[in-house]
């Protein structure tokens, strides 16, 4: 799973690499304090903007939900009611967080930064939604990062729960953004990591 993350490029240097303009957030992040993380939408994928990590679908009745969406597996993104109407975008990151267990009992953990060899920043493929809070009317804009089974050294890192997010590189972001179908993003691991 990934519930932690960080972004401590330069926002200038995030716009030249996504070609994109509007708020970058940075700092490294716990995805269990819901904090506001940037992404590109599907619907403005020209600019950044910020939302609450932690999806809430537009036919929540309270917020609460959020704690159980942080991280939407692949494999059953068409069984989970708060997924099947959600809208695709990149979350941008310079890293993430995985934490490898040492012993059987996860007692023993070393932490590692999960991050490109340029350190270059990069896009994550992620679910939004927009909920309207039914008592004060504020539009409350949120994600969940899309994850996988891990391969490759994520399967050594990562070796409790076996997960990892989809990390998008080159015209997959693209792709993922314009709706290609879920289930070609089945066979798609992003080795760069």
């Amino acid at each position: 799973m990934c519930f932690h993350a960080q972004q401590t490029t330069s926002s200038d240097t995030v716009h030249r690499h996504f070609g994109t303009k509007g708020p970058i957030t940075s700092g490294i992040f716990n995805g269990f304090s819901h904090p506001q993380i940037t992404a590109i939408t599907d619907k403005n994928p020209e600019e950044t903007c910020l939302m609450d990590w932690g999806l809430i679908p537009h036919w929540g009745k309270d917020p609460s939900i959020k704690r159980y969406t942080l991280n939407a597996r692949l494999e059953t993104l068409s069984e989970k009611p708060a997924y099947r109407s959600a809208n695709r975008c990149l979350v941008l990151v310079d890293g993430f967080f995985e934490w490898q267990w040492l012993d059987a009992q996860g007692k023993q953990k070393q932490k590692h930064l999960i991050g490109l060899p340029s350190g270059k920043p990069f896009a994550m493929a992620g679910l939004w939604d927009e909920w309207v809070n039914p008592k004060t009317g504020e539009i409350v804009q949120s994600l969940s990062i899309v994850t996988t089974a891990a391969e490759g050294i994520m399967r050594e890192i990562h070796n409790s729960k076996q997960r990892m997010p989809i990390v998008l590189l080159g015209n997959e972001k693209t792709k993922w953004l314009n709706q290609k179908p879920i289930q070609a993003f089945h066979e798609f691991i992003a080795h760069a990591i």
